[in-house]
């Protein structure tokens, strides 16, 4: 097949169309280069142009005319992934849905929402109509889209109480639209909201979701110091074990994370502590004053109900998940991160022997989450880059001791997943997207079904670097 971006362009001119080449550029990037492999990689690409629709007709139209054409699209929302998801490795067209993002309706315990919407402008029309709020998010709030999230995220703030989105009622709902001659709009939910959910785009166009809400509180942000890393990690390990008492993020820093990259806190951190962030519902504080008594060297340096500090430190969840990765990056541009998984089955130990393997070259983070009604541990490790041989080695090294690595320095679904083929995603694909024009280059399934993941997958259609 050969795009004609020309008689697509013509045709679309009539909605929100950017061809600007240096504003098509900026919507055709994520945050892909907190990996220097995917940035060595994926630098030079970019769509031939970007439109914006602001219905579900609009999306329709958009799909229609470029299957015509023979011109890839790949989704976006604000470009807030680390992996290269909404990275246009074939060019084509962007379809941005920042536009598409009306609150539509708010129910008792759940929420319907267009893709394009803020997590942040959900969180407050729930709160000011119901007094409610998403179960969970990631740590961008403030700029992703609840789009974005579901299609190219795994959980986030709040996963120590819910677990992940792939977790059963964590998605109620998704609407999605097909890329043939003639458009389909379907229906998900169950078993076939995996169909499409953390599929990055490659097999439908999410046009609406519906999902769960919990009560909202005014969350108290608390950094806690403990005196070496083991103990906080057991701290924060038996916290989320205690089950009446409600949490929404519990996070751990080996030091010199917080030393080191976090301006506003570090001030209050003595060298060689370790540190947590967290959020305790308000009328869980004594709970949380009961539970930190039975730790004497445990210590509340700030709380956001009574700030002492100068300076604000902000939301605390700006530096768990990946804001951690990029306040690193801004003190030392050589710093990239690994997720790891720990499991449910002594954590604690795990964690411990590959921190004592690997550190000070990787340093843990821990995200303190939930999985199958077990507390579980992610980690989402800063990591010193010196060669992308030995980034490779780290991570062989991981899977060998039993710490299941999700690579953010592969732009594939199975590559940055399990390393095995998703057959529903697949065989949807085959349904919904018959010529592949979806975000290609994204499926390894799709291309190469005998691909051995021995090393990187390299899609062949990728767009070529200008010399």
């Amino acid at each position: 097949m050969t795009a004609n971006i020309e008689a697509a362009k013509a045709a679309l001119a009539h909605l929100d169309l950017d061809t600007n080449p240096v504003s098509v550029k900026a919507k055709s990037r994520d945050f892909f280069w907190y990996s220097p492999v995917l940035k060595a990689r994926l630098d030079h690409v970019t769509a031939d142009f970007a439109v914006a629709p602001r219905t579900e007709a609009e999306v329709i139209e958009v799909l229609k005319v470029c299957y015509a054409h023979d011109v890839p699209v790949t989704t976006r929302g604000t470009g807030t992934g680390n992996y290269g998801q909404a990275m246009p490795l074939a060019g084509g067209c962007i379809l941005h849905l920042n536009q598409f993002n009306k609150v539509k309706e708010i129910h008792p315990g759940r929420v319907i929402v267009e893709p394009g919407a803020i997590l942040k402008d959900i969180d407050a029309a729930c709160k000011a109509q119901s007094g409610q709020e998403l179960r969970m998010f990631s740590s961008t709030w403030a700029t992703a889209t609840i789009g974005g999230f579901v299609a190219g995220g795994s959980g986030g703030v709040g996963s120590v109480r819910w677990g992940g989105l792939r977790d059963l009622g964590n998605i109620i709902r998704l609407r999605v639209v097909t890329m043939e001659a003639e458009p389909r709009v379907m229906e998900f939910t169950g078993e076939e909201l995996h169909r499409v959910s953390h599929a990055y785009g490659t097999n439908g166009i999410i046009t609406e979701l519906e999902m769960p809400l919990a009560p909202a509180y005014d969350w108290v942000g608390m950094f806690v110091t403990l005196p070496d890393f083991p103990s906080a990690n057991r701290f924060g390990y038996e916290l989320a074990c205690e089950d009446g008492l409600l949490v929404k993020l519990v996070t751990v820093f080996e030091a010199p994370i917080a030393q080191d990259y976090f301006q506003r806190v570090s001030p209050y951190v003595n060298p060689g502590q370790a540190v947590l962030a967290l959020m305790v519902a308000p009328h869980a504080m004594g709970a949380f004053a009961t539970f930190a008594a039975r730790w004497p060297e445990a210590d509340v340096i700030w709380r956001s109900d009574h700030p002492a500090w100068p300076k604000d430190p902000g939301h605390v969840f700006e530096y768990g998940w990946n804001h951690t990765t990029l306040r690193a990056l801004k003190v030392d541009p050589s710093i990239t991160y690994l997720q790891v998984g720990y499991g449910t089955d002594n954590p604690l130990e795990l964690v411990e022997a590959v921190r004592q393997k690997f550190s000070p070259e990787v340093l843990q983070h821990i995200e303190v989450t939930r999985g199958g009604g077990k507390v579980q541990m992610g980690g989402l490790s800063i990591v010193k880059f010196t060669t992308e041989a030995r980034l490779d080695e780290i991570v062989r090294e991981h899977e060998a001791m039993g710490a299941m690595i999700f690579n953010p320095h592969r732009y594939t679904l199975e590559e940055g997943g399990r390393q095995a083929v998703d057959a529903r995603q697949l065989d949807f694909k085959r349904e919904a997207d018959p010529k592949g024009l979806l975000n290609p280059g994204k499926m390894i399934a799709w291309d190469d079904p005998a691909w051995d993941y021995a090393r990187m997958y390299a899609w062949p259609g990728m767009m070529k670097a200008a010399e």
